[in-house]
């Protein structure tokens, strides 16, 4: 079992900031990639990269990579995300109602990305999990709470828009992603309150900085960990292929693994099928020196 509040009070602070995440709660207004610029403005380092765009005027969960971290990009997205929102509907409707045709946009649904989308307009099926319509606006009955837990690439707005077509019209009001990934609005830090901490971190006080930082390793938390032994570490940080005499438990029918020896982590390595070879790296993490 992979320790991530071991891993972070061992750490030195040097070495969070070379391999962490920063949760943030992104407000209404900056783009996500300004959120990046002021992280990376802010820690004085060299990138930051987030998983997931937010549309400007979206809130909520953001997570943004530190320097090395950002390698672990491809392994966080493409996870199913929720959100909580208002939408508007054109005409008069009940809750009941509303949900009742909430209800035919569950499971696989057909979407294509708004215009505004960067993305290629294709037709794309996309899995919408929960949509529930949780209240009514008692000062405006055409206002309604909603919550939509989504697969990755879901449009929320569109969502609503092709909602509205089978009533009469309804678009979206506000928007805030409250998970993303294992990332939820509860271990979050407010851009500002974050400015704050760095702050306090130049004036010598580390504490609350090194409680916001959540280690690179927490890769744990979303693939399958493979565990090997001591002495073949070094082997696979040169890029060694994974063997079988190497680990420690069995191989995980899964097309990912990340690689561990105890609490440090060794890599993320792809599985083969090849007869004495079980796993191939894709990502080496050297050692922070």
């Amino acid at each position: 079992m992979i320790s991530i509040e071991k891993i972070k009070s061992e750490k030195l602070i040097k070495e969070l900031l070379e391999f962490s995440i920063i949760n943030i709660d992104k407000p209404s207004g900056p783009t996500s990639f300004g959120v990046d610029v002021v992280i990376k403005k802010a820690l004085n380092i060299e990138k930051t990269s987030h998983f997931g765009t937010l549309d400007p005027m979206v809130t909520g969960v953001l997570p943004v990579a530190l320097s090395r971290a950002c390698k672990l990009m491809p392994y966080f997205i493409g996870k199913d995300k929720t959100y909580v929102g208002i939408l508007r509907v054109h005409k008069e409707i009940s809750l009941e109602n509303l949900q009742k045709t909430a209800d035919k946009f569950t499971g696989k649904i057909n979407q294509t990305p708004p215009r505004k989308s960067r993305v290629k307009r294709v037709e794309r099926k996309r899995t919408v999990y929960n949509f529930k319509i949780t209240e009514q606006d008692e000062n405006n009955k055409n206002n309604f709470i909603f919550e939509a837990k989504v697969e990755a690439g879901t449009y929320i707005r569109k969502l609503i828009h092709d909602l509205g077509i089978l009533i009469g019209g309804a678009h979206m009001l506000e928007l805030r992603r409250t998970q993303a990934s294992i990332f939820n609005e509860e271990n979050s830090v407010d851009i500002y309150r974050f400015l704050e901490i760095v702050e306090e971190y130049n004036n010598g006080n580390e504490l609350f900085l090194r409680n916001i930082l959540i280690p690179g390793e927490i890769i744990s938390n979303v693939l399958p960990i493979i565990e090997v032994k001591k002495e073949y570490v070094k082997k696979l940080q040169h890029g060694s292929p994974l063997i079988k005499e190497y680990v420690k438990n069995d191989i995980p029918k899964t097309e990912k693994i990340a690689v561990f020896n105890g609490n440090t982590f060794i890599g993320v390595f792809r599985t083969t099928n090849e007869k004495t070879i079980l796993a191939r790296p894709e990502y080496v993490f050297q050692p922070i020196k």
